[in-house]
């Protein structure tokens, strides 16, 4: 394994109408992020932005050379978003991409775990809430359950053995995510994090417990369905033998 001072580290992170937050939160996780060979904070933005966002992380941008600025009007959702920003880490050849949920739902103080895991040889290191030594706050009692459930049917269907397979607090080794978007992400809601996992099963995976703590967006049905839809793809898929 190389020693982190050879590794280049890219930060995938969506972010919207973040407002001043937006700053505070890329210095917390930039300062989890040292010793690297280079690091690159990659903030995507779309025009689901419309509350200046964008022009106080351009205006960031100047003075911190490790934020890069990604304006992609051409995304659809949040998926896009995020694709978006793997295919900008691997053009900027990082060896280890870095995803984390901006406006502290996804705690910085908890990166260093992640990065410790990968040290040991591991592929994927993903966030659980659900772990020991795990905590979840301030988030809605539906989505709480809506994660659980959604965890244990995935377990029973696919075979897989996390305690969340919802979570999109994760990090993953470029060969990793480079095989994850080979295979291609269908799914154009939420399930994309647990379509992610799914193909990563049979990598060298492990858990670290995470601090989740924001209201969550509301989940509507049509992300739910998308869930049963993608679910039910992978399961025909896995007895098909080609998953």
């Amino acid at each position: 394994m190389k020693d982190s001072s050879e590794i280049r580290l890219a930060i995938v992170c969506p972010m919207a109408n973040e407002g001043e937050e937006g700053a505070r939160f890329v210095a917390e996780v930039l300062k989890r992020c040292a010793g690297f060979r280079e690091t690159r904070f990659l903030a995507i933005l779309d025009n689901a932005t419309r509350d200046g966002s964008t022009e106080l992380l351009r205006e960031l941008e100047k003075s911190e050379p490790r934020l890069t600025v990604v304006w992609a009007p051409e995304n659809r959702c949040v998926v896009d978003a995020y694709i978006r920003g793997y295919r900008e880490a691997l053009g900027a050849n990082a060896d280890w991409i870095l995803e984390i949920d901006a406006g502290f739902s996804h705690q910085p103080e908890d990166i260093p775990a992640f990065f410790a895991k990968m040290q040991e040889g591991y592929d994927c290191v993903f966030g659980s809430r659900f772990m020991k030594g795990s905590r979840v706050s301030e988030s809605s009692v539906k989505r709480y359950l809506v994660s659980r459930g959604g965890t244990f049917l995935t377990n029973l269907l696919i075979g897989t053995r996390q305690t969340d397979m919802t979570s999109g607090f994760e990090l993953f080794s470029r060969p990793a995510l480079e095989m994850v978007l080979q295979r291609g992400i269908h799914s154009r809601a939420h399930f994309f994090q647990t379509e992610i996992k799914i193909y990563c099963r049979h990598l060298r995976i492990v858990e670290v417990p995470i601090h989740y703590r924001a209201p969550s967006p509301r989940l509507g049905t049509s992300a739910l369905k998308d869930s049963l839809r993608q679910l039910r793809r992978l399961y025909s898929l896995r007895r098909a033998g080609q998953l």
